[in-house]
């Protein structure tokens, strides 16, 4: 199939083309999409397509909103296996991301996420995989990077694209279910502001040839990326896919090939009176469902932390103080008498 041809991300004008999300939603899958996703944060574009035109393939994506709307989660997975192991791990994230959607702390899903592959080691099943949460009120972005290649940030501030990615060695971070007794992957953060772009990939994207024959990689992915114009995010999976499609035969048509770019909106500073009232009442719902005898989703318990609980002020206290004692600890010991 022709990438070239193909129709891109609907533009976030036209309401009949964009999915809006709804707290305590979880949106995705491993099948085909092509959409653009509101959520009260976020501003999101997903494109994936299986290898071969299939129904569904390797590629897991997956977003969440929270109670409030606060806590956006983004997941993108590349699953190795085919079929229904692949279709059953894709639902098992979905549950994961239920139980985990209320909280900002993404490191119990990570390490969830982990025991699940461990589990599914002995049929060769293994995961690399981005994580991130984003915290509407004061524009935090949280990563993790499983084994995945690096996202790429465009800053409107400057106008420039790089790779974003840990500034200390990223050794820590394999794939998930290579090794079933890793309990933390490091994280790292970067504060968002109104402009900016995180576009996010599977390796189809990095394993395509430029025009010379050699494989792009994540630099020459960033050179191709940095030739568009970012003012309209909209366009840019369109003209991405058309130009990667052009550079070299057979380029995005080996493997499954999926796409995730978002921006902040400036939607989320502040919940809104109607959330403030309506989460407890979402909670109490999502428990209660999963208390049904033919219910089996997770029950979405809240994160208990100051983050959580008080808010954007005490999530800024809390992030000090956690700041202080990392500072404290590292100090060596003073001299005894």
């Amino acid at each position: 199939m022709n990438l070239a041809s193909q129709p891109g991300p609907p533009e976030v004008g036209d309401p009949a083309a964009v999915r809006h999300m709804q707290c305590m939603e979880i949106w995705g899958g491993n099948e085909p999409v092509d959409s653009a996703v509101v959520m009260p944060g976020l501003d999101a574009w997903i494109y994936s397509r299986p290898f071969g035109d299939a129904g569904a393939g390797g590629d897991v994506h997956y977003v969440s909103s929270c109670a409030t709307g606060r806590i956006t989660r983004l997941l993108l997975a590349d699953v190795s296996g085919h079929g229904a192991v692949v279709a059953q791990t894709a639902q098992a994230l979905r549950r994961l991301m239920q139980r985990y959607v209320n909280y900002i702390d993404q490191t119990a899903l990570v390490r969830a996420m982990n025991w699940r592959f461990a589990l599914l080691s002995d049929a060769g099943s293994f995961a690399t995989a981005i994580v991130s949460t984003f915290f509407a009120p004061t524009n935090d972005l949280t990563l993790c990077l499983a084994g995945h290649p690096p996202p790429l940030l465009y800053r409107a501030r400057t106008g420039a694209w790089s790779l974003l990615r840990e500034q200390r060695s990223e050794a820590g971070n394999i794939p998930l279910g290579v090794d079933q007794v890793v309990s933390d992957w490091s994280q790292f953060g970067v504060k968002l502001e109104i402009g900016d772009l995180v576009l996010c990939y599977t390796d189809a994207l990095i394993e395509s040839r430029g025009a010379d024959g050699q494989m792009l990689g994540s630099a020459g992915l960033l050179k191709l990326v940095a030739r568009f114009d970012a003012v309209d995010a909209s366009l840019l999976l369109r003209r991405l896919l058309h130009d990667m499609a052009s550079l070299h035969e057979g380029n995005l048509s080996n493997d499954d090939v999926t796409i995730l770019l978002f921006r902040p909106n400036g939607q989320g500073k502040v919940v809104r009176l109607r959330d403030k009232i309506l989460a407890p009442l979402r909670v109490v719902g999502g428990l209660l469902k999963a208390a049904a005898p033919s219910g089996g989703a997770p029950p979405p318990w809240p994160e208990v932390s100051l983050a959580n609980l008080g808010g954007a002020m005490l999530r800024r206290l809390n992030r000090g103080w956690s700041a202080k004692n990392r500072a404290a600890q590292s100090d060596p010991p003073a001299p005894t008498a």
